[in-house]
């Protein structure tokens, strides 16, 4: 039985969608099985609080999805609704970044459905310059926070590329690399010179939440923690695969230094701490506007998977308190948490290989 893990999610039911159809239509269909392991979950959930805004899984609009069904990929949604979405993310949450400059770092929601050239003509080249120069004068923990949400843009937008719908007939779908695609959004000369720094911010949240991974490991190795998949010795296996991954990671030599942050002025880290915590949440809440249920999947997922991480990060001596046995009342982790942060993790590494993937597909071109 594949862990599940991998499998549930999450989900409002409301917005775009609906229709098989529907590129941005999702699979609500579950097995018996794993129909059965969710019950078990709300059975066994810890909660605490965190950085996202969290489904209510009793409310009547609830549902349980399974992943594997529902791929992150291309959806055919974009134009002004995609637009709006990410333009509140980074005006609303981004600690309050200029409309003029931030119109550029966005643009590429517009490549979908204009020619890159008629933006181009209207936006000065010196705004590029503007907004980075603003950036620098943020203190560190902020620029630290623009860089995680313009990571995680990044992402999203290398498995739209990469899972691209190439072929539409009557009798399959083909879904495969668009370069074109990936290059209106990264190549270097076609963003003037914004594409690198997107992948840098993408590198960023790697470290992020693989140092998340690296610290959350007492939390899964107490004797008392069990994954309730609905079968006794899948939770055996599953937990001893986590187990192996999660040393695996540790074992990793570089890992980001997250005492960079938060280690000014107490009072003052922990204000920015909070107001971390706040603009997670109204990420969370925006990506509820989201009209495509595919596209409002993912992007809840792995928001609140980041927001897992920094949870994390910002517990470390919570975590180190755990006790062996017995509840942990000062640090939980929800099941939604739990199947976020992988997933999360998952997608941006995905993102990373890809980026390999794209390379050697351009390789040819240049």
């Amino acid at each position: 039985m594949t862990s599940d893990l991998t499998k549930a999610a999450l989900l409002r039911r409301r917005g775009f969608g609906g229709n098989a159809e529907n590129l941005g239509a999702v699979d609500k269909s579950l097995s018996e099985e794993t129909a059965r392991a969710m019950i078990q979950w709300t059975q066994h959930d810890d909660s605490s609080e965190n950085f996202c805004e969290a489904d209510d899984i009793h409310s009547p609009e609830a549902e349980y999805v399974d992943l594997l069904l529902n791929p992150e990929r291309y959806t055919g949604y974009k134009g002004p609704e995609a637009w709006k979405i990410w333009n509140s993310i980074y005006e609303e949450n981004c600690f309050k970044i200029s409309k003029i400059v931030m119109f550029i770092y966005i643009f590429n929601i517009f490549t979908s459905c204009f020619s890159i050239y008629h933006i181009f003509q209207r936006v000065r080249e010196n705004e590029g310059n503007m907004f980075y120069s603003w950036l620098q004068d943020l203190c560190v923990e902020k620029r630290a926070f623009y860089k995680l949400i313009s990571g995680l843009h990044a992402s999203i937008n290398i498995h739209l590329s990469a899972r691209y719908l190439l072929q539409d007939t009557w009798a399959e779908k083909k879904w495969g690399h668009n370069v074109t695609e990936f290059q209106l959004r990264f190549d270097e000369i076609l963003t003037q010179g914004e594409g690198p720094r997107r992948l840098k911010n993408l590198y960023f949240i790697y470290l992020i939440e693989l140092r998340a991974l690296s610290k959350i490991l007492p939390f899964f190795e107490r004797l008392d923690f069990q994954l309730f998949t609905g079968d006794e010795d899948q939770d055996v296996k599953t937990k001893n695969l986590l187990l192996e991954v999660l040393h695996l990671i540790k074992s990793f030599p570089l890992h980001f230094d997250e005492n960079s942050l938060f280690a000014g002025n107490q009072k003052e880290a922990a204000k920015l701490k909070e107001e971390f915590r706040f603009h997670f949440k109204n990420i969370s809440r925006i990506m509820d506007c989201v009209e495509c249920l595919k596209c409002r999947l993912w992007g809840k997922l792995q928001t609140q998977g980041l927001g897992t991480a920094l949870k994390i990060l910002f517990s470390e001596k919570l975590i180190e308190n755990i006790p062996e046995k017995g509840p942990s009342h000062e640090f939980h982790l929800t099941r939604q948490e739990i199947v976020s942060l992988f997933n999360a993790f998952g997608r941006i590494s995905t993102s990373v290989k890809e980026l390999e993937n794209f390379k050697e597909l351009l390789r040819p071109l240049q």
